[in-house]
């Protein structure tokens, strides 16, 4: 009893210490904090080797410049609060969160009790106020309907005071695509602003990456935890909680924030699944490393459930796009996802045009398009782990490959392929005589699949032979591509 005793004053004197030192500044810790006057600092994670892809994005759409992160699969840009409907509108990120203070050169200690004791006495320094209020604001964009977490909208500042009431409804949103999506906010439901003076539900979600730490990621996600409760006085719930505070740790860069999704934006589109379904947010940035332009014919011939498709025509919509798959299932699945986004743009009243897309079953090997009638191919091939085999790739591959050729325009096509089963696509590239050439190659994480995207170029030469006057002196070794 004397023993327990001594622990619980020696806890609340630690605790009347953190509160103290709640004044210090950010750059005294070393850290980076939202600056009021110059906006605040947005998080997104992205497909691992589409950062560059996104940072270009963020500068196209909000005009802010993005740099990317160390841990790979994130980005960082900073906006002003009025930009912050925009940055729903991304369509290459997964997940948004507000950093509350990044550290490029934190500190950890070698023991293992010291370093979580740090974590604890930082959870009372950090400059929480700019980033609550922009969670906040978030959540005043959210839809009202398709709300999936109960709660309340107090939120309990680091001096105690409560937030007005109204201000803010309870779940972090669910931003949906342009067509669906809902930014008038407005104020909170009667119930709860009846349960305005509840505590907020909370958890704390740690992230770590690297091999010298001394403590675990539930280690620190626990004692960080522990003193965020004890600071705001929220109550603990790792299922229906309010507000979801990231701790991420990346070797000796540690970032703080809360999180402004409420799950993966990358579900978007998507309603009816396959075996093997891509998630939007790849899709997406595949579709970016073509560039369509106006007019272009932009085909998957290997469709699936119809995610590049879909989320082409949503974001491109004076392309042209044609999907196809020799499966009725997965046909049938494409139409249905296109059917349910003409659905939901009719049932919110929306303008908008119908998708600029068609669907058709063919054979991927005799395609039913004319001879140099399309400007780009986008599509997902099998792995061979879920979809067919890697014995089956072998012959697969080529035969794909020669009858893209085929229907590609010479000398202006493109191709952007993703697989896992590289050495056979190497191998079946190498056998076509000249008709691709690869420009670059992005490396991606695919369900934890270590895969690759392949951006070909269409060359001037039809089936071995050159497109153009006066290639036929050309070396019998040289494959020159006419560009």
């Amino acid at each position: 009893f004397i023993y327990a005793h001594s622990w619980v004053k020696q806890r609340h004197a630690l605790i009347r210490i953190l509160r103290s030192e709640v004044h210090m500044s950010t750059e005294e810790r070393g850290g980076s904090g939202p600056d009021p006057g110059a906006g605040v600092t947005i998080g997104a994670t992205v497909p691992t080797g589409f950062e560059p892809t996104a940072a270009e994005e963020v500068g196209e759409k909000i005009g802010a410049e993005a740099r990317i992160g160390k841990d790979r699969g994130r980005i960082y840009f900073r906006i002003g609060a009025d930009k912050l409907p925009l940055v729903h509108r991304l369509r290459s990120v997964d997940n948004l969160f507000v950093v509350v203070a990044e550290y490029n050169n934190y500190q950890f200690k070698e023991s293992k009790e010291e370093t979580l004791l740090d974590l604890q006495k930082l959870a009372s320094q950090l400059p929480w106020t700019i980033a609550l209020e922009v969670w906040k604001m978030n959540n005043a964009l959210k839809k009202k309907r398709g709300r999936r977490r109960g709660g309340n909208s107090s939120v309990l500042t680091p001096k105690g005071d409560v937030s007005k009431e109204g201000d803010t409804e309870a779940d972090s949103p669910r931003p949906e695509d342009e067509e669906g999506r809902d930014e008038d906010g407005g104020g909170c439901a009667p119930a709860e602003r009846d349960a305005a003076d509840k505590p907020l539900k909370f958890r704390v979600t740690c992230n770590r990456a690297g091999d010298k730490h001394s403590f675990t990621s539930n280690d620190a996600a626990r004692d960080f935890g522990g003193a965020v409760q004890e600071f705001f006085q929220w109550k603990a719930d790792m299922t229906k909680f309010d507000i979801e505070v990231l701790l991420n740790i990346h070797n000796q860069e540690l970032v703080v924030g809360i999180a402004l999704t409420e799950e993966s934006l990358h579900r978007r589109n998507i309603t009816h699944f396959g075996p093997t379904t891509l998630r939007s947010t790849l899709a997406y940035g595949m579709l970016r490393l073509c560039r369509p332009q106006i007019s272009d014919v932009i085909v998957d011939p290997m469709c699936g459930t119809g995610a590049i498709p879909v989320e082409g025509a949503i974001e491109w919509q004076q392309s042209f796009f044609i999907a196809g798959d020799n499966n009725d299932m997965a046909v049938n699945r494409t139409v249905n996802n296109t059917n349910h986004i003409l659905k939901r743009r009719q049932e919110g009243g929306s303008s908008a045009p119908g998708l600029r897309m068609d669907t058709a079953r063919w054979d991927l090997c005799r395609l039913p398009l004319r001879a140099s009638s399309v400007d780009i191919i986008v599509t997902d091939m099998p792995f061979g782990k879920r979809m067919g085999s890697r014995k089956k790739n072998w012959d697969l591959y080529p035969s794909c490959l020669r009858e893209m050729a085929r229907v590609c325009r010479p000398a202006t096509g493109k191709a952007v392929l993703l697989t896992q089963d590289k050495k056979c696509f190497a191998k079946a590239l190498s056998r076509m005589g000249g008709l691709w050439r690869r420009s670059h190659t992005v490396w991606v994480n695919v369900g934890g699949l270590h895969a690759a995207v392949y951006v070909l170029k269409r060359t001037g030469w039809v089936h071995g032979a050159a497109a153009e006057d006066g290639a036929e002196g050309r070396g019998e070794g040289e494959e020159e591509e006419l560009l």
